[in-house]
């Protein structure tokens, strides 16, 4: 696979905005947000998704750790912002975001109702959990260099994350890594599978990789970047995991080029999700806050998701 320079690869600060949306049903803009605590202990991601053609706006947001419960918040018919930004105050679900110097910070401040599962299982086999209310005051402050995809309108920036979020009584500072991406266009989240996953090894290295599976035109995108330097666009993936129970993979492995780099990846606390389409298509959605081991011994932690067109929502 060619792989164009990374100068191809350079976010425009104005693309920051929302963008005029054609007239396709499935068009969206979204803003994935998400974090790990650098000690690992409790980990999370924001999905802001707009869909102008159905007058709806999709929010997730899924607070998640090794031996915690899943605290979900998901609301798929919130209307749209009122305004030019992404702020919200509707149906009981305060939602405000705020881009500071464009490419450089965006902080969320969110009040919503949450339900916490046992288990990610539950979200699965539709439970409705013990209802929470879900706090976050969180800021993402660019850590390397965005990346834009080519072929398609999104970007990643690789950050660190600082504030503090609150589930029911429990209240949790947070000093940690993560990373934001935001794309616009054509979403059929039923067409095609794909893995995505964005992590931080112990040496600074950002990672971030999609690996998409359209039948017969596998595409990959991504980067690597040491600290100190540039986006080195991927030129190489290849990704295999290993399917648990309800399809939730209990392991991962990756190899990323250019160079030699092989990872593997341990799922460690799941927030998924089950997506269903105007049409009645469904598909699975498990992400999962995941510890990232290289072959030459460096480890990280990040985000990994897989999208399951097809899955239906019920039976393990």
């Amino acid at each position: 696979m060619h792989e164009p320079g990374p100068a191809a690869h350079t976010v425009d600060p104005g693309d920051e905005a929302r963008h005029p949306p054609s007239d396709e049903l499935l068009w969206n803009e979204s803003h994935y947000l998400d974090f790990v605590a650098d000690d690992g202990s409790v980990a999370g991601y924001v999905r802001i998704g707009l869909y102008p053609n159905m007058g709806v706006t999709w929010w997730t947001a899924m607070v998640v750790g090794p031996d915690r419960p899943v605290v979900a918040s998901v609301h798929y018919g919130l209307p749209l912002p009122a305004g030019p930004g992404l702020d919200l105050d509707a149906d009981g679900y305060r939602i405000g975001a705020t881009t500071g110097t464009p490419l450089q910070a965006m902080a969320l401040s969110v009040h919503v109702p949450a339900s916490v599962h046992p288990d990610a299982a539950s979200v699965y086999r539709g439970e409705a959990g013990r209802e929470a209310p879900m706090v976050l005051d969180l800021a993402w402050t660019t850590d390397g260099v965005p990346y834009h995809y080519d072929l398609t309108t999104r970007y990643e920036v690789p950050c660190l994350v600082e504030g503090e979020l609150t589930v029911g009584t429990e209240r949790l500072p947070l000093s940690g890594q993560g990373q934001r991406d935001h794309s616009w266009g054509v979403r059929d989240w039923w067409a095609f599978g794909w893995c995505w996953a964005a992590a931080r090894l112990d040496d600074g290295t950002r990672v971030h990789v999609a690996d998409i599976r359209i039948p017969g035109h596998p595409m990959a995108f991504g980067y690597l970047q040491a600290p100190g330097d540039g986006v080195v666009p991927v030129d190489h993936l290849e990704v295999n995991e290993d399917l648990g129970a309800w399809g939730m993979p209990t392991g991962a492995r990756m190899a990323v080029g250019p160079g030699d780099l092989v990872l593997a990846v341990e799922p460690l606390a799941f927030g998924p999700l089950v997506l269903t389409a105007p049409d009645g298509r469904v598909s699975r959605f498990p992400r999962a806050v995941a510890r990232f081991r290289a072959a030459d011994g460096r480890t990280g932690t990040g985000w990994i998701e897989w999208n399951q067109p097809g899955v239906g929502a019920t039976g393990g």
